[in-house]
């Protein structure tokens, strides 16, 4: 008796675990950075999860993904590897792919895909179309004039006081804003963009932007078209050196929350730029669903955007998505769902930094790639202490850096100084040749443009 109930409640047994597998799902990451390794680590924590796969991944994430070698552009062939792999949700990095139209292939295919479509993606991928949508949903933001003629640009800049903010109206990987102390110097940026390509496509249309003074946060959203659920907000550091100085890279690191925002301004913030985006959007036909990121400029009660983009930012991932105790999966089924209101986030009550280890020469110059990283080994990610590979890429057993940006150090603490203090103490252990970091995230509380 004792010998068929066994058996039985083995099969049955047997029997859960194939539904319980059945009932998980594939995930298909696109991308190769840190913010990639961010959301493997998240994803990997979902229950629901039964395997996640990378394209292109780098050495950190193929420790929780399988790598698949297919470039973010080629959106046909990532389509075809997802039917293939039975993929049921792919989630989108790179704003690169998202402006390809990544999201409106894969939905034509019948396969679920948490980001916003092609023409949502104009609001990063076109500052114009961004500025345009402000206007129509009365968000404020600095005052700008839209250049193609490099002649009317300068004609321009000639009567404008500075400093004065040029940029690029496409994607540019974080580098295509540059502020320019004279107007010499805006005279040179706008033709390095609309003469010499500096950019390419991405500077053929120039935004003339007017000079704002204040407190930078981001300030990061899920949107279901409809509904937002937004993360705290986290304070990110574009200048590739300390006190702000250099020029402005795809950043250097990042702390939340922003001790600088009350309970107040974060929900005069979500109420009156967020959500109008949204709502505007979705009247101009461009239903957003994913993540949406304003850029954000504070001083004191007064809020302005800076700029919007079509996607989790890097290094913010880093640093929100260990605070975020949710299962990330159901919020982003939600999203494509438009059922992101019967959700909220439970956040982890301690603050984050994540400092970025980067390669010397970035982001202006070509950086080496091959040179050998060392001391990972002695740090063990415990003690809510956590590195997220950007750069790196495995050589004949050893880690090697591949990129501008490599690591990003992240740790939580009880306050931004302590996170700050473990970060940094880990960082004293990882060295390659050429290693820089800013020494200064979450130390200097007083952002500026």
């Amino acid at each position: 008796m004792f010998k068929v109930f066994y058996v039985a409640a083995l099969i049955a047994s047997l029997d859960r675990t194939k539904i319980m597998k059945k009932n998980k799902i594939n995930i298909l990451i696109i991308g190769k950075g840190g913010r990639e390794h961010a959301l493997a680590f998240k994803i990997a924590q979902s229950p629901k999860v039964n395997k996640i796969y990378c394209a292109p991944s780098n050495s950190g994430i193929a420790e929780i993904a399988e790598p698949v070698n297919i470039n973010i552009n080629n959106i046909d062939a990532l389509a075809d590897f997802a039917l293939q792999k039975n993929i049921q949700l792919t989630v989108v990095g790179p704003e690169k792919s998202l402006a390809l139209g990544i999201v409106d292939t894969f939905e034509k295919k019948d396969l679920k895909i948490f980001g916003p479509s092609k023409k949502a993606a104009q609001i990063e991928a076109s500052k114009s179309f961004a500025k345009k949508i402000m206007a129509k949903a009365n968000i404020p933001t600095p005052k700008s004039e839209t250049f193609t003629d490099i002649n009317k640009a300068n004609q321009y800049i000639k009567k404008q006081k500075t400093p004065i903010v040029i940029k690029a109206d496409g994607l540019a990987a974080g580098k295509g804003v540059i502020i320019c102390d004279t107007t010499q110097k805006a005279l040179n940026t706008a033709g390095n963009m609309l003469v010499k390509n500096q950019f390419g496509k991405s500077g053929k249309k120039i935004l003339i932007e007017e000079y704002a003074i204040g407190k930078e946060a981001s300030f990061i959203a899920f949107c279901d078209g409809t509904n937002i659920l937004p993360f705290p907000l986290s304070c990110d550091h574009k200048p590739a050196f300390d006190n702000n100085k250099g020029p402005n890279t795809g950043g250097m690191g990042v702390y939340s929350p922003a001790p600088f925002i009350n309970k107040t301004l974060y929900k005069k913030i979500a109420e009156t730029i967020i959500l109008p985006a949204v709502k505007t959007m979705k009247k101009s036909g461009a239903i957003y669903k994913g993540f949406l990121y304003a850029g954000l400029i504070i001083n004191n009660d007064n809020v302005k955007v800076l700029e919007f983009n079509c996607r989790m930012g890097d290094p913010e991932a880093q640093a929100l998505l260990v605070r975020v105790k949710n299962d990330i999966i159901e919020i982003m089924e939600a999203c494509i769902q438009e059922k992101l209101n019967k959700f909220t986030l439970d956040i982890n009550k301690k603050a984050s930094v994540c400092v970025i280890m980067a390669s010397s020469g970035y982001p202006n110059k070509t950086v080496e790639k091959g040179a050998l990283i060392t001391g990972l080994e002695k740090i063990t990610p415990k003690d809510n202490l956590f590195i997220f590979h950007s750069g790196t890429k495995k050589k004949n057993n050893n880690l090697t850096t591949n990129g501008g940006r490599v690591l990003g150090i992240t740790a939580l603490g009880n306050n931004i100084e302590n996170a700050s203090k473990k970060a940094y103490n880990a960082i004293k252990q990882i060295s390659w040749k050429g290693a820089f970091y800013r020494k200064d995230i979450g130390k200097s509380r007083e952002q500026h443009i």
